[in-house]
């Protein structure tokens, strides 16, 4: 949806239905608490209904019973009256906080089987404010909102019912001003949805704002960006400001208009009530009991109203989180699975392309990699080598052609029995803000043994730094492994791979953060692992190409050149040309 759209009538009451749909399985829950506000509301008209013999009966007829019995009735009517309200807020409150944690719930299983491209188009800031601010606007439209509009909606009613009861000729003036009422409210109603969806879109780009901030904070140091950064923040900040208050300037102006024309039908129905009055035998009871009523009503008139703005912020709010929702998962048909693959990998004429308007990356690719062989694919940036790599786990699906596992087509396979036979070692080390342990162990099934934890470390020469630490294994490693040095992290990410033991390794420039002495050792290590392993090497260090098997040289998204390093190099092609590149990494 796009920044200015705005729901029509029929589309905010499907998003709405559909909200309320989460409330279906606490129906008994929600049914009590609206049992609540039947009851509460009931004691408004019940109120006016007793300022009747109250006044009549006290102080017009003297009946001492009436005197005696009428204090009680008054403090038995609050006391239900107290007792329906707890009922009704603590119910609804329960519902909506459970329907508000199902919806963030769905919503972060649906990010966790997104594909990728979704991550590739959407901020990461937008995905955190549906989350948090959008989310919490659905709860208020499922909680608070409909408190109002039943609870006080059933007011409106009573209140109305039992002026009907005392006069219906002076009641029927409230149905008159009913249409001018109604076409105030649409017109606050389209105001506010479009402002709300505004306000959402520039609440996430400020979440997006200080992400990028956080995430980027010795870059803008280091170049003096904070300036730069200040005035970014502040003109959306400010953006922000000024539609928030052009909400609120609708909400303030829609409820005292609503108020003005309901506070005239009341200056009418007084002014033909006290006329009558003088006319006509009315007593006095009744007719303060029908002013009661009528002052009664403004109340939840105003309530109702009001309650329009904070509808409207949750059904938009509502219509973002069902956007997350509804996005199309990770294609996942494959029905068959293996066990441990032998790792024989084979691209039979694969294409792909990352958008309809976008180049092709990859140009009818065919290639076979045998169980065990070690490739190493060189290029210049953006020539496809990464697109290569990612379709093998399926991060991406091919335009065209197919990518085949030991014969089986991947597409074949479930995602789970694919990605189980392959381990990732970038140069992009992912850890999370946990121990060094579970960062490890990430994935695994069963929690491994300690020995198991230390022999993976030892292999990617981990060991020692690891120990030396204060709590060792069990330390925390901060958001993003922080805390470590580039080379800890990517030694940590080479010991999760080595304790996965997948028959297929990609190592994205696995070695690249680490200094020439760990290097050297590390090398020793995958050298090793790489041993029984179907393995792809995206690197530019000379060091790491040449101990692969073959080197395929990618241009434009196709294999021009493919051989082992001497041999490339005494063909003097495009892979010569670029050895003088590939030097200055080594």
């Amino acid at each position: 949806m796009s920044q200015d759209a705005v729901l029509s009538a029929d589309e905010a009451r499907v998003v709405y239905r559909r909200l309320l749909g989460y409330v279906r399985p606490y129906w008994r829950i929600f049914a009590l608490s609206i049992a609540g506000m039947l009851v509460f509301a009931a004691t408004e008209p019940l109120f006016a209904a007793m300022m009747k013999p109250l006044i009549d009966g006290s102080f017009v007829q003297r009946d001492i019973e009436v005197v005696r019995l009428m204090p009680w009735l008054l403090v038995g009517l609050f006391v239900v009256r107290g007792i329906a309200g707890f009922v009704n807020t603590y119910f609804l409150s329960w519902v909506g906080r459970r329907v508000v944690a199902d919806l963030r719930q769905e919503m972060f299983e649906h990010l966790l089987r997104a594909p990728t491209r979704f991550y590739d188009t959407q901020g990461s800031g937008h995905i955190l404010a549906k989350l948090t601010y959008n989310v919490e606007n659905v709860a208020n439209a499922a909680t608070s909102a409909v408190t109002t509009l039943v609870r006080d909606g059933f007011t409106v009613l009573g209140l109305m019912a039992y002026m009907l009861y005392l006069n219906a000729g002076l009641s029927l003036i409230f149905l008159v001003i009913g249409p001018a009422m109604a076409g105030a409210v649409k017109y606050a109603t389209k105001r506010l949805r479009r402002h709300s969806r505004r306000i959402q879109d520039r609440v996430a780009d400020l979440t997006h704002v200080v992400q990028e901030v956080i995430d980027g904070q010795r870059l803008i140091k280091a170049f003096g960006g904070q300036a730069r950064e200040s005035r970014r923040f502040h003109a959306i900040n400010e953006k922000t400001r000024s539609l928030q208050m052009k909400l609120i300037a609708t909400e303030a102006a829609s409820v005292p208009l609503v108020q003005l024309i309901s506070a005239a039908a009341i200056a009418v129905v007084v002014y033909l009530s006290t006329m009558q009055g003088l006319k006509e035998n009315i007593s006095v009871g009744t007719f303060m009991s029908f002013v009661v009523a009528m002052g009664l009503l403004l109340p939840p008139v105003k309530r109702l109203t009001a309650v329009n703005g904070q509808l409207q912020r949750g059904i938009i709010a509502a219509a973002s989180l069902f956007e997350l929702i509804d996005v199309e998962p990770e294609s996942d048909t494959g029905t068959r699975s293996l066990d441990r693959a032998r790792g024989r990998i084979e691209y039979r004429g694969v294409s792909h392309r990352y958008a309809a308007d976008k180049a092709l990356a990859l140009q009818g690719v065919d290639l076979v990699i045998e169980p065990g062989e070690k490739v190493a694919l060189v290029g210049r940036s953006g020539s496809g080598k990464s697109t290569l790599v990612n379709l093998l786990p399926r991060f991406y699906d091919p335009t065209a052609g197919e990518i085949r596992l030991d014969g089986i087509p991947i597409r074949d396979l479930t995602l789970a029995s694919l990605r189980a036979q392959i381990a990732v070692v970038s140069q992009d080390v992912v850890l999370f803000n946990d121990s060094i342990a579970n960062n490890i162990a990430y994935g695994c099934a069963e929690p491994p043994s300690r020995e198991e934890l230390e022999r993976v470390a030892a292999g990617a020469h981990a060991l020692e730094f690891i120990q030396a630490l204060p709590q060792g294994f069990d330390t925390l490693i901060g958001d993003r492994g922080v805390l470590l040095s580039g080379g800890q992290r990517q030694r940590l990410a080479i010991a999760r791979a080595l304790l996965k033991d997948a028959p297929i390794l990609l190592l994205d420039e696995a070695t690249s953060a680490l200094d020439t002495e760990s290097e050297r050792h590390i090398q020793a290590a995958l050298e090793t692992l790489m041993a029984r392993r179907t393995t792809l090497i995206i690197a530019h260090r000379l060091s790491t190409i040449e101990r692969a098997d073959r080197i395929l040289v990618v241009q434009d998204g196709r294999i021009v050149e493919q051989g082992r390093h001497s041999e490339l190099l005494a063909l003097g092609g495009y892979y010569a040309r670029l050895q003088g590149t590939v030097g200055r990494h080594s």
